[in-house]
């Protein structure tokens, strides 16, 4: 496990929990000095868990969060394996490369939605923090209350949370929000979800419009889809003080969800937190990475939200990794890979050819 470069990237892809685990099969486990200190796991808690303190680069395995940079992937060595978030959709250069490298590597963002592999769904685990965080950020700008109060000095009415998108992150920012004390409310293209909603206590919010799409994903929607989405999206918004927007499409630009006539029409003081910056944004005055302030409403568009949570992000990640190379182990802890099975397939992005 070689140390994260990417800016504000304080996740590991492996915890001493997990070394354990790992040397306990006959794995012998490589750490770089210093790489668990964003997720605040100093070099001797790795090494009282079985690991070394070393060059990574060379190991048959390399464990990552963030894709690789041109110079970490000219370090990997031919024929070596590379596991982590690599952006198969959005860098075909990145892919590129590592195929020219000779590295055999698997995206855990292409592991299949199957139920089987739900142990290495490593999209789902980090989803789940950032939606919790969201509504943190979101009680944290909101300058109102997220609970009903009784007072002595009267009641005030709890907030109105919309959540858009109610996938993994969706589902954990209403529950999250229910649980602070909020009113919530879910959207999404994916009509099946709806019970998912309600099994939370939060409301379901019905426009009409669906997009099923493959693996658990919405479609993309038409035109006039689109259109009929945002005006009764439109009239909807403004009635909310929160509105936190998950909403993405695998490798394209994130849909335009809030638009800037509907933050126009909300109530000063309320908060829009668009959790799909990296791709653009669902809120049409997103600024990705900045909070602003646009019709006395504030718009946060926060990147890589899990890595704000390290410790726990860590966690859940390292035991998605962990359950994926298990599965290419033998049971001598030897690297065997099997592509008969779909969840090796289906995440190994760049493989050595075989004649």
């Amino acid at each position: 496990m070689p140390r994260e470069s990417g800016a504000g990237e304080r996740r590991v892809a492996l915890v001493p929990k997990v070394v354990e685990k790992l040397v306990g099969k006959g794995v012998r486990v490589v750490v770089e000095s210093g790489a668990g200190l964003g997720a605040l796991i100093p070099d001797d808690v790795y090494v009282a868990a079985g690991a070394t303190i070393g060059d990574p680069w060379t190991a048959d395995v390399v464990a990552k969060v963030a894709p690789p940079t041109t110079e970490e992937i000219g370090r990997l060595r031919r024929g070596a394996t590379l596991i982590g978030f690599l952006a198969p959709r959005t860098a075909p250069e990145s892919l590129a490369a590592l195929k020219e490298a000779g590295v055999v590597a698997y995206a855990m963002e292409a592991i299949p939605r199957i139920s089987r592999a739900q142990s290495m769904d490593a999209l789902s685990s980090q989803g789940n923090v950032a939606g919790y965080k969201a509504v943190l950020l979101a009680a944290e700008r909101s300058t109102r209350f997220f609970p009903m109060l009784t007072t002595a000095a009267g009641t005030v009415k709890p907030a109105q949370a919309l959540v858009l998108g109610v996938g993994v992150a969706g589902l954990q920012a209403l529950a999250t929000a229910k649980r602070l004390g909020a009113r919530t409310t879910g959207y999404d293209v994916r009509p099946e979800v709806a019970d998912q909603v309600r099994s939370l206590g939060a409301q379901w919010l019905d426009l009409g419009i669906e997009a099923v799409g493959e693996g658990g994903y919405a479609r993309e929607l038409t035109e006039e889809e689109r259109a009929e989405q945002q005006t009764r999206l439109e009239e909807a918004i403004t009635g909310f003080d929160i509105v936190i927007t998950t909403a993405n499409v695998p490798g394209r630009t994130a849909p335009t969800l809030v638009t800037a006539k509907a933050v126009e029409g909300m109530r000063p003081g309320s908060v829009v937190v668009d959790m799909a910056g990296e791709s653009g944004g669902n809120c049409e005055l997103t600024e990705p990475g900045e909070v602003v302030v646009k019709h006395d409403v504030t718009i946060a568009a926060p990147l890589n939200l899990p890595a704000t949570m390290p410790e726990h992000a860590s966690e859940l990640y390292a035991r998605n990794v962990s359950s994926l190379l298990e599965l290419m182990l033998d049971d001598e802890g030897r690297l065997a890979p099997d592509y008969d099975d779909e969840v090796l397939a289906k995440s190994c992005v760049t493989r050595e050819e075989t004649s």
